[in-house]
């Protein structure tokens, strides 16, 4: 890893501090699991979702309301399914 993907990785750490224990945990598992190989695309959808307020993302996430994007949802249920 180059120093600058460190930091950008190290960046990226910070902002998936949601505040909710099972958020950060989450977020941190796909970017320890899958950040460094994911297709550019992926990385724009996952940076969306660093966008979406707290509230909504765990809702989301634990599947107690639909996610309205179809590419968020998927990659939401993906990262639901990484291994702990």
């Amino acid at each position: 890893m180059s120093p600058e993907d460190d930091i950008e990785l190290k960046k990226l750490r910070w902002r998936c501090r949601r505040g909710m224990r099972e958020l950060d945990q989450l977020f941190g598992r796909y970017l320890d699991q899958r950040w460094g190989q994911a297709p550019t695309a992926e990385r724009a959808v996952f940076l969306q979702l660093l966008e979406t307020e707290d509230d909504k993302l765990w809702r989301w996430s634990m599947g107690y309301e639909a996610c309205p994007d179809a590419q968020q949802a998927t990659l939401l249920e993906y990262i639901r399914t990484l291994p702990l």
